[in-house]
């Protein structure tokens, strides 16, 4: 009988995955999100997802997106439907400066390079800067997408606690100290400034001057994550970490909030010579980011009023915003604590000691009402007292009803504390159980 070829593994019925031992090591830290492990079950129609951050673009205007595409495509589709430059199409990167400009940030676009949202933005700068073993600094709590990414880079995060007012800078200096104790060396410090997810608070002014100095006299880079700055709700967006200094601030940006998720486009600000090195990366990735996508949003900016949209995206999440926070009022029992973001898509929600957010969640599901547990948003196993709540996609009803839904299963398991006393797993996590105004 003739045998297997070498590179080829032999097939053992006892074993689930006769790859195991060929895989890279660092693909340990490939592993599922909390938040996708949810999707299956959140998706289902009798289900209220508070869970998933997908933006609502039931108000975008389809006839103007359509009537953009349908004369690109008749216009220039031979080139939109072609291979296009590493770096991204020139049009949109000069409207990509002018959506920057918002938020203070003078930049030219030979300093953008567009890329497949800004997820692809946080891989490439992280295979750019990082060997295994690296820190990178991350807010506590902070977005799971990238923990993910860092993880699967073989790199150490290392949290600083949040409060109302977004990081810390005291926390900031002894993360910085302690790591630099242990003889490790930090990549960059990766924030999220506006409307945080999942915290959903906003870095103050005054901190993001003092967060821009302690990374400066350190050596550190800044990643500033951004998806959120134009969507508050009350004010004119911050001025950007990156409006005050150029020097070590790669900025990340992206349509994915402001118009739709689905083109998958983001950009990075960097410095001249880190931009070098992104365009290589992205090119040994994707040899170019999808030109028809750009090109589409492209001719969207240009005949669409885009400002004026995104001030209808604005009302529109205010609107569901009000629902959860008057919801969460009325109907959460009087020892639970969340914030009140200005901004964005989030309620970070905490619940009382003895209450384990991951292992209620089977409950909830039971009770038809889905969102993340706090865990999936810190590296080191904190979190399990507080959870993300989502108000971005739902209804205001939907909202209403899904928060009805948990209060109902966050009582339960207090009767059940009153009954029993406190002996299943009381809750972890120092960091931020609570990040932003209590309001009770």
């Amino acid at each position: 009988m003739e045998s297997l070829p070498s590179s080829v593994p032999a097939r053992h019925p006892s074993v689930l995955d006769p790859y195991v031992d060929r895989y890279a090591a660092r693909t340990a830290g490939m592993t599922a999100s909390e938040i996708r492990a949810l999707f299956a079950v959140a998706s289902r129609p009798e289900v209220v997802s508070l869970a998933g951050g997908m933006p609502n673009i039931s108000g975008l205007p389809l006839d103007v997106v359509g009537g953009a595409i349908a004369d690109l495509v008749a216009t220039q589709g031979p080139v939109a439907m072609q291979y296009g430059s590493g770096q991204g199409v020139p049009e949109l990167r000069e409207q990509i400066c002018e959506v920057m400009r918002l938020e203070g940030i003078r930049a030219s676009s030979d300093d953008v390079v567009v890329t497949v949202g800004s997820q692809q933005a946080v891989d490439l700068v992280t295979r750019v800067f990082c060997d295994p073993g690296d820190v990178v600094v991350c807010e506590a709590p902070s977005y799971v997408g990238a923990l993910g990414v860092f993880k699967s880079y073989q790199c150490e995060v290392v949290h600083a606690e949040m409060d109302a007012d977004g990081l810390v800078p005291q926390a900031l200096r002894n993360a910085i100290r302690a790591t630099k104790a242990a003889g490790k060396t930090i990549k960059f410090l990766y924030t999220i400034p506006n409307f945080h997810n999942p915290a959903g608070v906003t870095l103050s002014v005054e901190r993001r001057h003092e967060i821009v100095e302690i990374c400066a006299e350190e050596g550190i880079l800044i990643l500033e994550d951004n998806p959120y700055g134009l969507l508050g709700f009350d004010r004119d967006p911050l001025p950007a970490m990156r409006s005050l200094s150029s020097d070590n601030i790669i900025y990340l940006g992206s349509f994915s909030k402001t118009f739709a998720p689905g083109f998958r486009v983001g950009w990075a600000l960097a410095p001249h010579s880190v931009r070098e090195k992104l365009v290589l990366a992205q090119e040994s990735a994707t040899l170019c980011p999808p030109q028809f996508s750009q090109m589409a949003i492209s001719s969207y900016l240009a005949v669409h009023d885009w400002q004026g949209q995104i001030k209808q995206f604005r009302e529109m999440y205010r609107e569901r915003r009000d629902a959860m926070i008057g919801a969460l009022s009325d109907m959460m029992p009087a020892s639970v604590r969340w914030n009140v973001p200005d901004g964005g898509f989030y309620v970070w929600l905490t619940l009382p000691p003895g209450v384990n957010a991951k292992a209620m969640l089977p409950r909830a599901v039971t009770a038809r009402v889905a969102y993340v547990p706090g865990t999936a948003f810190f590296a080191d196993g904190f979190g399990s007292s507080a959870m993300r709540l989502s108000y971005c996609y739902p209804t205001p009803e939907r909202i209403r009803e899904g928060v009805r839904r948990l209060a109902g299963v966050v009582e339960a398991e207090l009767e059940l504390l009153d009954t029993f006393g406190d002996t299943r797993e009381l809750r972890l996590g120092a960091g931020l159980d609570n990040p932003g105004t209590d309001v009770r």
